[in-house]
């Protein structure tokens, strides 16, 4: 069993509100829900309106699959233009 795990670190420079940023973030986290079957929260800078840390963890069989996974969600949150990815970490149980 492999659990795979990601981090991502987002500046959402048009956010001039908690509530306009949450929008983008639920928006967000219910695509990455529904399009790839992960488990995913925001886990921190919940009280900042331009800041977002988002949590990612899977579980599969295969690393190879957990990687292309976690990956096809970075893509995805890198192709959102409301919001710029900081940082991103990934790591493997």
């Amino acid at each position: 069993m492999i659990v795979g795990l990601c981090r991502i670190d987002l500046f959402l420079p048009e956010s001039r509100s908690l509530k306009a940023k949450r929008q983008v973030i639920k928006g967000l986290k219910d695509r990455i829900r529904n399009r790839f079957n992960v488990s995913v929260a925001e886990v921190e800078h919940q009280s900042l309106w331009q800041r977002a840390t988002l949590g990612l963890a899977m579980v599969s069989e295969e690393k190879g699959y957990v990687d292309r996974t976690l990956q096809q969600v970075l893509n995805l949150v890198q192709a959102e233009p409301r919001l710029l990815v900081l940082d991103h970490a990934f790591e493997w149980y």
